[in-house]
């Protein structure tokens, strides 16, 4: 359902004056500057799952995560008000002129949102971790409430001309900040309600010391960055083929629609994670993942070669007719993104519990490596449409990563089957 948030933050951007430009700055630099500063601590919910195995280890995990937390938010700050803004926005993503004055203030907006990520993705880890996952689901709901209706008092205000000047830009930031930080509240509280029960303070514990902490988490933390890095890569790239600004415009409307398509299976590395210990899980969690890459498969085949699309594309997202064939052809090319991310995620967590942490990240290094050459390719030729070539390049990253992460797990997985599947697997 989180996956929704993009999607209902870009048909809003839609509807303010200068569409296209609010789109750009939206999708173009502030997104992914934001996705970038925060993807050291994405892994902090699959650590969290595995490592906070008692009192001394959860405070261990917890004390990290408030330094990465504080350094981040001092570099997220840094690049809002200083000149790193523009050596980013002007030089590295080499976006139109146009995009870079109102996407500045999206990001100034933007700071609270790396220490908000950690701080609800270390908990949710806890939740999943002691049998509370149902309260991630409701602070998921909350989070889209509040995005929502931050959303709505926008366009109120556009109505009524209150907002006249106002980059679209900065209400649809705002939203997503907003959201996430009732969220992360919410979770908190919720996490420090079951403490009491998930741990005995009293209890001798393994002390997680941060040689330990790094071994395992580093990883992960270069895993996130090599897989968030990929959208200011894409922007820069995007930037500098044909349509630059009709690319950028449409970006944050497909990357919502796929993200959607695909979010039945972004949680499910740690429901692996959380649940191989248990005795004969792994046949069980082999025939879910099946069901789920064919019913993911069969959703986005019915999305995108359908009027379905379209109706979404000009309807929902209130694109304009040049936009929404732009997009159109990009969802085509985004066509296998969805159900390879679910066969992803049963073999990273599988290497998760197993504490393969460095396949992860080498099977990142494989989708970036794909990902660079297509868009370089795209960048020299220079005569196909930035988004095209994006995603036609980000479909074939997630088929590398999946044959790279295929390749390191199945030995493992072929010797729980033996050791303890037996014939039951089927």
């Amino acid at each position: 359902m989180m996956a929704l948030e993009l999607p209902l933050v870009s048909a809003t951007l839609a509807r303010f004056a200068q569409p296209a430009i609010q789109l750009a700055a939206f999708g173009g630099i502030v997104y992914p500057v934001m996705l970038l500063i925060e993807s050291p601590v994405i892994m902090l919910l699959p650590a969290s799952t595995a490592l906070s195995r008692d009192w001394l280890s959860y405070r261990a995990l917890r004390r990290y995560m408030i330094r990465m937390s504080v350094v981040l938010t001092l570099l997220h700050l840094l690049v809002a008000i200083t000149p790193l803004y523009e050596l980013i926005a002007r030089d590295l993503i080499h976006a139109p002129p146009v995009i870079i004055g109102p996407a500045r203030l999206g990001v100034l907006v933007a700071v609270p949102w790396t220490w908000a990520i950690a701080y609800r993705r270390f908990n949710q880890g806890i939740l999943i971790r002691y049998g509370a996952s149902r309260a991630i689901g409701i602070g998921t709901l909350l989070r889209l409430g509040t995005t929502v209706s931050v959303l709505v008092a926008g366009l109120a205000l556009v109505g009524f001309g209150a907002t006249r000047g106002l980059p679209g830009v900065a209400v649809g930031t705002v939203a997503v900040i907003l959201g996430v930080i009732a969220e992360s509240l919410f979770i908190g509280a919720r996490t420090a309600r079951i403490l009491s029960n998930a741990f005995d303070p009293l209890e001798p514990g393994q002390h997680l010391s941060v040689r330990e902490f790094l071994r395992f988490y580093v990883p992960l933390a270069l895993t996130s960055l090599l897989a968030l890095i990929n959208q200011p890569i894409g922007s820069a790239a995007i930037s500098r083929m044909p349509e630059a600004l009709e690319s950028l415009a449409t970006w944050p409307v497909v990357i919502g629609i796929t993200w959607v398509l695909r979010s039945g299976g972004t949680a499910y590395k740690e429901v692996v994670v959380a649940m191989l210990d248990r005795p004969n899980a792994l046949p069980a969690l082999r025939r879910f993942t099946v069901l789920l890459t064919v019913g993911t498969f069969a959703a986005t085949c019915l999305f995108t070669l359908t009027p379905i699309a379209d109706l979404w594309l000009s309807g929902v997202s209130g694109l304009e007719p040049p936009l929404a064939g732009l997009a159109r052809v990009a969802l085509l090319l985004a066509l296998l993104i969805p159900a390879s991310g679910v066969l992803q995620n049963w073999y990273v967590g599988y290497l998760l519990h197993a504490r393969q942490t460095r396949c992860i990240t080498e099977s990142m290094v494989a989708f970036l490596v794909v990902v660079v050459l297509v868009l370089a390719a795209g960048v020299a030729d220079s005569r196909i449409p930035g988004l095209w070539v994006a995603f036609g390049a980000f479909t074939l990253g997630n088929l590398a990563q999946l044959l790279w992460v295929w390749k390191s797990a199945r030995k493992g997985l072929a010797r729980m089957r033996s050791d303890g599947a037996g014939p039951s697997e089927g």
